[in-house]
């Protein structure tokens, strides 16, 4: 028997809040390889390309499940690669909150480009998140 929960727009807003909470003054940090199999998996034989840092106040508030990032501060390649995924931080550094594809369209995270260059610029010109109201079916 398959369980199918659908949120209400109170119920997502909390989860996207509580997941913005969480990345205030955070890090997002843009990766080469595999991306892992989820977030709790360690990075095994990734490149670390670039990290970009997150405002004080990461996200505005939810509406509708949706969070949209405050303005994200570039950052500069210390490694030349493909960008292939990010892993966001809480502000220690090291606690993940989650992974995910990157592109330059199309992708969770757009990036400027995904082909970096030590010492480019990498950047984000804007991103949102969605904590799905309704479950798949």
């Amino acid at each position: 028997m398959s369980v199918v929960v659908n949120l209400s727009d109170v119920a997502a807003n909390a989860q996207a809040n509580a997941a913005a909470a969480l990345l205030n003054s955070g890090t997002i940090q843009i990766f080469s390889g595999t991306q892992p199999v989820n977030a709790n998996t360690a990075l095994a034989g990734n490149t670390l390309l670039a990290t970009l840092t997150l405002g004080s106040t990461a996200f505005g508030g939810a509406v509708a499940g949706v969070i949209t990032a405050n303005p994200i501060t570039s950052g500069t390649a210390v490694a030349d690669g493909t960008a292939t995924f990010a892993r966001w931080y809480e502000s220690n550094g090291t606690t993940v909150v989650w992974d995910e594809q990157v592109g330059i369209s199309g992708a969770a995270l757009n990036l400027n480009t995904i082909a970096i260059v030590t010492g480019g610029l990498v950047s984000c010109s804007s991103y949102a998140h969605t904590v799905t109201e309704k479950a798949p079916t």
